[in-house]
């Protein structure tokens, strides 16, 4: 059986994991364990004017109680933002200052003031309980779209109004000329909804401090250790780069919102050196709600016009983005560009301009969550295709396929410049498969039933792999993002890949072996795969924005490029050929044309005995390489839901749900597939089910499943995923990555079904039932 490139190979990992061997965070243990609890706010604004420790301090268990003022007393830095976005006039964001424990202000429910450690959890918990604080309370406001007003109270001293920065993007002036002078105008009010990330795994911390060597190891829930240790010593000042250890073992998904560094680690690796015990943090549910950085929460209005033949002739943008209490690592790019750039979507659009302001409200700060900007951006673009089309009497799918890019490389209003792709096929694939040709008699049988059948369309294109470095560093991006691999081949022949990237979730255990396998002719379970520790993996970026494949995987073929010459050079002086007739295949390097052979243990084994080697050779058998993509790359796809509603009770059942994507090279179909339904599913969860709510004082409404709605798998029908894919040309394996498509075309699909069928474009998310039974009220 075949275990390379497009292979269907079962995931190595889930061995481990199916049967409970799996090694998270929280199943660490460090010598002498103590554990963390916080103290955190109950009020959403408040001034703090006191700590009594004292109850807590003398409470069974109890080994210390810490507050920030020794936090900072101690030199550990403020949180950071680590991409730097200016406002339109050329000023700097507004970077409100964020301790890991507040001093004097708290500015959301759940910001920790203190922090109790404990020989036990339970301890700590109830000490945790019994620190008095003395809160002025101070009026707060929780909502995006009133933070600008003047009566909106101010979160930081430096950013007046709440306003982080005013940006735009395009030609704003020949964008109002096209509008003008259009024959039809779609305008647009558009939310796209907040979100929580609900990780399976909940956010963990151990902290070990070894104060013989004033040593730090940090095992954490992270998606890039490597990042993690950098901003840790190099910004908030908690250990020296050399002396911090940053270990993520086995992490359980993580959706971007485990990119970042939050209070809690921070506070714990001050804490194990403040007590000399090893410190133990993991969130339970409820405190992931209030602390995990939270998605989307977009407020847009948009206008798109068309010629009198149906192309677009601009798409004029005006975005309020909510970034809650304080500006998290990637915040600032979410809204800006990763967001903005994507306005063009699959379209041909001469005049684009968009205009973000990123606000401060009193909630739990917002980042990256599974797409980030580009799920956002899909939704304006595409609800505004659908609802232009219904308006101007048009079949949506012929008005998407007229305003297709047809040729590549394609440059954008918006910088983006798209290097591949077939829109039309996509298109068709979905058409057919979905059978829109027989929808009329199913929407029509339907009626027989008394419901309402819908269909509904998203044509998404979205950006990965984040580079080049240079081109992401003019605009604003603190690190470089490339990614690194070194391959090692053993005197055996086994091979050990570490790599920079990290896996939770995606299986990189697999797909990066099989690329190994091909290159090298050998069996999948001779390749390991190392990743998440920064004592044993050379400096890496990580793992987000479907960054992986592209990325990781090319860096790792740099690196075998560099082990497969020097085989080659041995291959050839020992078996006295030319380098130019060595083939690899099979478990051997032979000669071609000949039975002149040598195991591929052999040339390991030849390579570190160092016997017969050619001259001026060193021993060994082991290449590293860094690999900076030249472009992003542009997966892309068509959606195609259909939907049957319930005009007495506005319950929506998803009755088909079909998806064509681009992904380029596909190194293992099954994983692939995996990586789309589960991206759907979140699509789906937002747009019919998923909203964190708060009340105009900032109390979350929303802070467990008992409130927040999560898809199951009666909410889901069954998907039916195709590929129709053209080669990125911008990578040696021609990947675009997959891990974040699904839940970036799926959202406008749902809702462009669900208001096909009752007839009424005005329908935010999530479509709840009482949200569609309204829509079809007001519809009438």
């Amino acid at each position: 059986m075949s275990t390379g490139i497009g292979a269907r190979v079962k995931r190595k990992e889930d061995k481990r994991f199916i049967t409970g061997k799996g090694k998270y965070t929280d199943d660490i243990r460090g010598d002498n364990q103590a554990y963390a609890a916080f103290v955190r706010s109950p009020h959403a604004h408040a001034r703090v004017k006191g700590i009594d420790i004292a109850a807590a301090a003398a409470m069974d268990g109890v080994i210390a109680v810490l507050d920030g003022k020794q936090l900072t007393g101690d030199g550990i830095g403020n949180i950071i933002c680590g991409w730097a976005v200016s406002s339109k006039d050329g000023s700097p964001m507004n970077m409100g200052a964020w301790s890991a424990l507040a001093t004097d202000r708290v500015r959301y429910v759940g910001d920790a003031v203190a922090v109790v450690i404990a020989e036990s959890p339970a301890e700590a918990r109830l000490a945790a309980e019994a620190v008095e604080v003395d809160y002025e309370i101070l009026p707060a406001n929780a909502h995006a779209d009133r933070a600008l007003s003047k009566s909106a109270p101010q979160l930081h001293d430096n950013a007046p109004g709440n306003l982080i920065y005013d940006w735009e993007i395009g030609d704003g002036a020949a964008t109002d000329k096209a509008l003008a002078g259009a024959a039809h105008v779609t305008e647009m009010a558009l939310t796209n909804n907040r979100l929580s990330p609900n990780a399976m795994e909940p956010r963990s911390a151990v902290a070990i401090y070894d104060a013989s060597d004033e040593h730090y190891t940090l095992y954490t829930t992270s998606q890039n250790p490597h990042v993690a240790r950098l901003v840790l010593s190099a910004f908030y000042q908690v250990a020296p780069e050399n002396k911090l250890r940053v270990i993520a073992p086995d992490v359980g998904g993580g959706f971007g919102s485990k990119i970042f560094i939050y209070p809690e680690e921070i506070t714990c690796l001050w804490a194990s050196m403040k007590t000399n015990r090893s410190v133990k943090w993991t969130a339970d549910r409820s405190e992931a709600f209030i602390t995990d950085a939270h998605g989307r929460d977009h407020h847009t209005t948009a206008k798109m016009g068309f010629d009198k033949d149906g192309r677009i002739v601009g798409l004029k943008v005006d975005t309020i983005a909510n970034l809650g209490a304080y500006m998290s690592l990637f915040s600032s790019s979410v809204p800006t560009y990763l967001y903005a750039t994507l306005l063009s979507g699959q379209y041909n659009i001469a005049n684009i301009h968009c205009n973000v302001r990123a606000v401060y409200t009193n909630t739990v700060p917002i980042d990256a969550y599974r797409g980030a900007g580009r799920p956002e951006a899909c939704f304006v673009v595409e609800r505004m295709m659908e609802t232009a089309a219904r308006e101007m009497g048009r079949d949506p799918a012929e008005l998407r396929r007229l305003n297709f890019v047809q040729a590549f490389p394609h440059q954008t209003p918006v910088i983006m410049a798209y290097d591949a792709g077939d829109f039309d096929a996509n298109l068709d694939q979905a058409m057919a498969a979905a059978d829109v040709a027989g929808f009329a008699a199913r929407r029509k049988e339907a009626a027989s039933r008394g419901k309402l059948r819908g269909l509904g369309y998203s044509s998404y294109i979205e950006a990965c792999g984040i580079a080049p470095s240079a081109a992401v560093g003019s605009l604003g991006a603190g690190v470089g993002l490339w990614e690194s691999a070194e391959v090692r081949v053993n005197p055996v022949g086994t091979i050990e890949v570490l790599t920079g990237s990290h896996s939770h979730g995606q299986g990189h255990e697999t797909t990066f072996a099989q690329i190994v396998a091909e290159r090298f002719g050998i069996g999948l379970d001779a390749v390991s795969i190392v990743h998440g520790d920064t004592d044993k993996v050379q400096f890496g970026m990580g793992t987000y924005g479907s960054r992986s494949g592209a990325v990781g995987m090319s860096a790792i073929v740099k690196a075998m490029d560099k082990v497969e010459a020097k085989v080659r050079k041995i291959a050839a002086h020992v078996l006295e050929a030319s380098e130019a007739d060595i083939v690899i295949e099979g478990g051997q390097v032979k000669v071609a044309g000949t039975d002149k052979a040598m195991g591929w243990h052999e040339v390991g084994l030849t390579a570190y005995m160092a016997h017969n080697l050619p001259p001026d050779m060193e021993p060994g058998l082991k290449e590293s390489a860094f690999y900076d993509p030249a472009n992003f790359t542009f997966p892309a796809g068509t959606y195609i839901c259909e939907v049957e509603v319930d005009p007495d009770t506005g319950e929506t059942e998803i009755v088909q749900f079909t998806a064509s994507d681009d992904f380029g090279t596909i190194i293992n179909p099954m994983i692939v597939e995996g990586q789309v339904h589960g991206g759907i599913a979140q699509g789906i969860g937002q747009a019919m089910l998923e909203q964190v709510v708060y009340s105009d004082d900032g109390q979350l409404l929303t802070g467990s499943y008992m409130d927040y709605a999560m898809p199951r798998a009666s909410d889901l029908p069954f998907f039916s995923v195709h590929n129709a894919a053209t080669v990125c040309p911008n990578n040696p394996l021609g990947i675009k990555g997959c891990g974040e498509a699904g839940a970036i075309g799926s959202p406008p699909a749902v809702i462009n079904a669900i208001t096909d069928a009752i007839g009424n474009n005005n329908l935010a998310m999530p479509a709840t039932p009482q949200a569609v039974w309204n829509a079809i009220q007001a519809a009438k």
